[in-house]
């Protein structure tokens, strides 16, 4: 049905839907490229799976001249720093 293009590292990628004050490197994005003929109910189908059972958020939606349709998903990565200082000790 659809195209999915997963972006790990979107600093090669421009144009990017960011929140204000954010950086790229918060978020990783999933592009879902839609064929022209898909039903308008595949399409919902689809995006409610990714955002419910994989955390997605949607940030852009496109509709190019030949019917085509892009959409842009996106999470935030949380990084976790240790607050271990040092080895443990029992």
């Amino acid at each position: 049905m659809a195209r999915v293009v997963h972006v790990r590292d979107p600093r090669g990628e421009k144009d990017l839907p960011l929140e204000k004050g954010r950086r790229p490197e918060d978020y990783e994005f999933r592009i879902i490229t839609v064929p022209r003929r898909t039903s308008i109910g595949a399409v919902r189908s689809v995006l409610t799976e990714e955002a419910e059972y994989g955390r997605w958020e949607l940030a852009r939606t496109r509709i190019y001249m030949g019917g085509e349709k892009k959409v842009w998903m996106r999470r935030r990565i949380i990084r976790v720093q240790s607050t271990l200082s040092g080895p443990l000790t029992a």
